[in-house]
């Protein structure tokens, strides 16, 4: 019974001490922010090529017959 009487007055505390806004001096991204962002970028560049160069190793072995010889499509001829 006693935490039932404390949960309104929690709840308010805990509602007020989340609707408090930071002054704009407060909030910054920072150097590490910023060196966690490049980073991020670098990830997805290197994934991006890694998955360029599996596919076209896929597709070189597609064509080469060794999934099924069945389904092997013609070398592709580039003008």
């Amino acid at each position: 019974m006693q935490l039932l009487t404390l949960a309104p007055d929690l709840l308010t505390y805990v509602v007020s001490f989340a609707d408090q806004v930071p002054k704009d001096d407060d909030v910054k991204a920072g150097w590490l922010a910023f060196a966690i962002f490049i980073g991020l970028i670098l990830a997805v560049a290197f994934l991006g090529f890694s998955l360029v160069k599996q596919l076209r190793k896929a597709q070189a072995a597609k064509d080469a017959g060794v999934y099924d010889p069945s389904d092997a499509t013609p070398p592709r001829h580039q003008a």
